[in-house]
Formats: structure tokens, C-alpha cells, sequence
């Protein structure tokens, strides 16, 4: 395993991009929603910290899978690179269907997009990079 200790970024941030994006994205959303937010989580006040746990191990698994499936290929292809079963993908498809009301290959994320042909490119240079290198 490689040791990056010594290319610290400025902090478990990095460079601190994603962060300031969603953070202003976060701003103009509850904004909108405000007085939405507000009457859910002041009847609920524990529902947020509650869901927060599961809800976001969730979709981090199922953004997750939706990545790999679009950036492999599909279902055979996702199924080798995950090293899991056929029922297996059958129930993350389930799953995935249940959360977005879509199989994850016509699912579309907006303000997201994926070049499987540039992913592949970029992953064959890194891979010939790291050789060399």
C-alpha cells in the first residue's frame, strides 16, 4: 500500500473544491426550501441526525454502483469488476431502482455526466504512468 504522508494535502479537505461547490449548491437549496425544511425538522428535530448514518451510507453505495455501472459497461461488466454474484447485482439493481425509480443504466444524474471512453483513456495513462513511474 502506498504511503502518501509525505504529499499531505492542506487538509483532509484536499484542496477544499468539493467542499465549497456543494456548499453553495446546499445554500441556494435550503434557501428554496427553507420553510419546508423547517416545519420537518422542528416536529422531527431527531429525524436528521437519526437518517444521516443510514441514509448516507446508502447512497454512497448506491452512487457508488451507479459510477462503476456506467464507467464498466453494464451488468456483466460491473458484476466482474465488483467480484460479486448474479443474484448479488440483482438485488443492488433492485436497490438502486428502489431509491431512484430507475435501473442505474438510464439513470442520470443531473449535473453529472460520464465519458466511459475518456475514463478508460485516463485509466490506461495512469496505469502505464504508475509503471514507469
Amino acid at each position: 500500500m502506498a504511503d502518501f504522508r509525505s504529499e499531505r494535502m492542506p487538509s483532509p479537505e484536499g484542496e477544499g473544491r468539493a467542499k465549497s461547490a456543494i456548499e453553495s449548491a446546499y445554500e441556494t437549496y435550503y434557501k428554496a426550501n427553507r420553510s419546508v425544511n423547517k416545519r420537518i425538522f422542528g416536529a422531527f428535530p431527531e429525524l436528521r441526525d437519526m437518517l444521516r448514518g443510514y441514509a448516507g451510507a446508502k447512497l454512497l453505495d448506491l452512487f457508488g454502483f451507479w459510477l462503476i455501472w456506467q464507467t464498466c459497461g453494464g451488468f456483466e461488466n460491473t458484476r466482474k469488476a465488483l467480484g460479486i454474484s448474479k443474484s448479488q447485482m440483482y438485488r443492488r439493481i433492485a436497490l438502486f431502482r428502489e431509491a431512484f425509480g430507475e435501473h442505474p443504466d438510464v439513470f442520470e444524474l443531473p449535473g453529472i455526466t460520464i465519458d466511459p471512453a475518456e475514463f478508460v483513456a485516463g485509466m490506461a495513462e495512469r496505469m502505464k504512468a504508475k509503471k514507469e513511474g
